[in-house]
C-alpha cells in the first residue's frame, strides 16, 4: 500500500482500494476479499471494515450476506463525490472524463460569474484579488500556480451568493486541478492571468455581460492548452 501523507492507515486503505475500484482493477459485479486485503495491504480487519464502509457510502461497493462485498456498477457511483473526481483524474484520466468536466464548467462558471458581477462583496473581491495576486507571485511555481489558480474559481462562485452554486466547486475544482496538472506538467500553457484581470474587472465593475465573455474566454484558452499538450504526447 502506498504511503500518503497526512493520512492514517484508514485513509490510506481508502485511497488504495478507491483507486483500484476507480481504474477498474476490480471490475462491477467483482467480489472484494475482505481477509486477503487484510494480508495483502499489511492492516487490520477493522481498518478494511471501516474503509469499505467509506467505499460503500459513495456507492462504489456493496455488501450482502452470502453474496459478499461486491463492485457496484457505474451508474450508482455518487460521481459527483470528491475523492471520486479526484482518483479519476490522478492518474491518466480519459477523453471523455476531460469532456465531461470541461462541458460542467462551461456551464456552471458563466452562471456563477453573472451572478457574482451582481451580487459580489467588498470581501468576496479582495479574495479574488488576493487569488490573482498569488497566480502572479506564483511564477514558475507550479503547485503555487495551481493553487491560486483554484482559489480565484472558488472565490467567483462564492462570490455569487447562491449556497448550491458554491458547491459546485468541487466538479470545477477537479476539472481545474487535473487540466492545470496536465498543462503546466507539460510546460505548454498560454498566460491566463490577463484574462483572470479581465474577469476580476467585469465582477469590480457590476458588469454581468463582461464576466461572462471573460470567463468563456478563460475556457476557450484552457481548452485549446489541453489539446495542444495531448495532441503533442506521443500515439500509444
Amino acid at each position: 500500500m502506498v504511503t500518503l501523507p497526512g493520512k492514517g492507515l484508514h485513509g490510506q486503505a481508502v485511497e488504495e482500494l478507491g483507486r483500484r475500484i476507480i481504474r477498474g482493477d476490480y471490475p462491477p459485479g467483482s467480489v472484494i476479499d475482505p481477509v486477503g486485503l487484510e494480508a495483502e495491504l499489511g492492516v487490520s480487519k477493522t481498518v478494511v471494515r471501516e474503509a469499505l464502509r467509506v467505499l460503500a457510502s459513495k456507492g462504489l461497493i456493496e455488501s450482502r450476506q452470502k453474496r459478499g462485498t461486491t463492485i457496484r456498477p457505474r451508474a450508482d457511483w455518487n460521481l459527483l463525490d470528491s475523492d471520486l473526481l479526484r482518483w479519476q483524474g490522478s492518474s491518466a484520466p480519459t477523453d471523455g472524463f476531460l469532456e465531461d468536466l470541461a462541458e460542467v464548467r462551461a456551464i456552471v462558471e458563466p452562471a456563477g460569474a453573472r451572478l457574482a458581477a451582481v451580487r459580489r462583496t467588498g470581501s468576496d473581491l479582495d479574495a479574488m484579488r488576493l487569488a490573482l495576486d498569488a497566480m502572479a507571485a506564483a511564477g514558475s511555481d507550479m503547485d503555487a500556480m495551481v493553487e491560486a489558480d483554484l482559489a480565484f474559481h472558488r472565490a467567483l462562485l462564492d462570490a455569487a451568493h447562491n449556497e448550491l452554486l458554491s458547491r459546485m466547486e468541487v466538479v470545477i475544482e477537479a476539472g481545474l486541478r487535473i487540466r492545470d496538472r496536465i498543462v503546466h506538467g507539460a510546460q505548454r500553457f498560454s498566460d491566463s492571468i490577463p484574462v483572470h484581470r479581465e474577469l476580476l474587472r467585469a465582477v469590480e465593475a457590476g458588469d454581468p455581460d463582461a464576466a461572462v465573455t471573460a470567463v468563456e474566454s478563460l475556457h476557450v484558452q484552457a481548452s485549446q492548452d489541453l489539446a495542444a499538450v495531448r495532441t503533442s504526447l506521443p500515439t500509444p
